[in-house]
């Protein structure tokens, strides 16, 4: 019994994490900026840089995995790339730079002007995200933050952020996947039209 009560409870609590999200208006409004973002970089021909910790990695992968294949619409592959990927290099920098520039090398490396950087952290202050905000803010390549807390230094270092209305990790990272499935669904329809 006490287990099904723990399940109910987690429940209501993501719930309560949605609801908070449909009934602040500037929740819709940063998405919709979020999604226009996107496709403007992605319609210029521009890349498409996604990266996280942990989950936020999955995440990274995941949208990447949306927009390179397909979410909802048969339609050509999108120009995007999880920095979270490739083994060698990010062991290599970690060895050879430490932990904290894993992705702020890999943004130097591949990223350029038109190109979009999509930094994804439960609490905004992750050493290794924030030092890639920096060094993609360096190359004039503007970042769009999805977060949650309060935002954390993320907040005040990205062009554009999504705080999620929450403070347990599991909820942020439960609102950020429907952030990004949302975000997928509408950057198809911005780049690609209801068909191609």
């Amino acid at each position: 019994m006490r287990l099904i009560k723990e399940i109910q409870s987690t429940i209501i609590e993501h719930q309560r994490m949605v609801e908070s999200l449909f009934a602040d208006p500037k929740q819709a409004e940063d998405i919709e900026r979020a999604a226009l973002m996107i496709a403007d970089c992605l319609r210029s021909g521009g890349t498409v840089l996604i990266f996280g910790n942990g989950g936020s990695a999955a995440d990274a992968q995941h949208i990447a995995g949306e927009l390179v294949g397909r979410f909802k619409m048969e339609r050509r592959g999108l120009r995007a790339i999880a920095l979270t990927t490739d083994s060698s290099i990010m062991t290599s920098l970690t060895n050879d730079f430490g932990y904290d520039e894993i992705f702020s090398r890999q943004v130097e490396a591949l990223g350029r002007e038109g190109d979009l950087a999509v930094a994804i952290s439960t609490s905004g202050n992750s050493p290794n995200i924030l030092r890639a905000i920096d060094s993609a803010r360096e190359r004039n390549i503007p970042v769009l933050g999805i977060t949650g807390r309060d935002g954390g230094a993320m907040r005040t270092r990205c062009s554009h952020c999504i705080i999620i209305p929450a403070s347990d990790t599991p909820r942020i990272q439960e609102g950020h996947a429907l952030v990004y499935h949302i975000l997928c669904g509408l950057v198809e329809k911005l780049v690609c039209g209801e068909q191609e």
